[in-house]
């Protein structure tokens, strides 16, 4: 497994989705994403978008108001999950227009699905656009 978890923060560092592929409770969570986010948020632009933190390899980057952090294995390889987060805005731009943190809160369950399509047990299992929103858009069209 190597991607542990995915988070989607605002600029003032609330959890806008979070997706964990690992066992831990509330509590653990809850000061894991505190920490991470703290962290994060409090670096330039200027700085690498790789941080070590605990156990795990943070892969962050910013989309307007939004930051993508996913946190992953010592061993995964930065640049594949920073395509991967890419693939993510891309693919959520394709289907909202122009993806914000508004959406992502008013669509919470289309963001998880199309998560749930890239993604199975911590590793990435598609990245076709298409293939990820094909069932969307088979909903809303019975709907």
């Amino acid at each position: 497994m190597g991607i542990r978890f995915v988070l989607m923060v605002n600029k003032q560092g609330q959890t806008r989705l979070a997706q964990y592929y690992e066992y831990l409770t509330l509590e653990e969570r809850r000061a894991l994403e505190g920490e991470i986010v703290r962290k994060c948020l409090a670096r330039n632009e200027q700085q690498c978008s790789f941080v070590e933190h605990r156990n795990y390899k943070i892969v962050y980057r910013r989309y307007a108001s939004l930051f993508f952090l996913v946190g992953v294995d010592n061993e995964e390889n930065e640049l594949a999950i920073l395509e991967f987060i890419h693939l993510l805005v891309e693919t959520m731009d394709r289907h909202f227009g122009n993806v914000c943190e508004l959406d992502i809160m008013f669509h919470l369950e289309k963001a998880h699905f199309m998560l749930e399509e890239m993604v199975m047990n911590g590793c990435v299992v598609e990245t076709s656009k298409a293939n990820i929103l094909a069932p969307i858009q088979l909903m809303e069209k019975a709907s």
